[in-house]
């Protein structure tokens, strides 16, 4: 039954990801992704605050399953990165094209890293 534990938080991760994305790229006048940028830099913390939590002993299985493949699962979405990336570089916007690769990674790597250590020491 690990399985629906998933399924639960995908059910709200997907959404939320639509949600997220639509709002936050509504306020910037911009081709470059903010939305997609936002909720995949969000996933990062949250999936950082997770694993911490877990290897610190504050997390059970359960709670794991339902918010790191559950929910950081469809709240991230690595295709529509990589399709919005390409399609900036298809239009000429090269540079933002790169821009976007390189913030995506370093956020994503930057906001898992603090999640974790943010996690360690508030369960330590």
């Amino acid at each position: 039954m690990n399985w629906m534990i998933v399924v639960v938080g995908a059910v709200v991760g997907a959404p939320l990801r639509y949600l997220t994305d639509r709002a936050v790229q509504a306020r910037h006048d911009s081709v470059f992704p903010w939305g997609t940028f936002a909720v995949n830099a969000g996933a990062c913390l949250v999936l950082g605050v997770l694993t911490g939590a877990v290897l610190a002993g504050a997390a059970s299985e359960r709670l794991s399953l339902l918010l790191g493949p559950g929910l950081c699962g469809a709240l991230s979405t690595y295709s529509t990165f990589s399709y919005e990336t390409l399609r900036l570089y298809e239009r000429g916007w090269r540079f933002l094209a790169a821009a976007n690769v390189a913030a995506s990674v370093l956020a994503g790597l930057g906001a898992v890293t603090l999640g974790s250590q943010v996690a360690r020491q508030l369960f330590a």
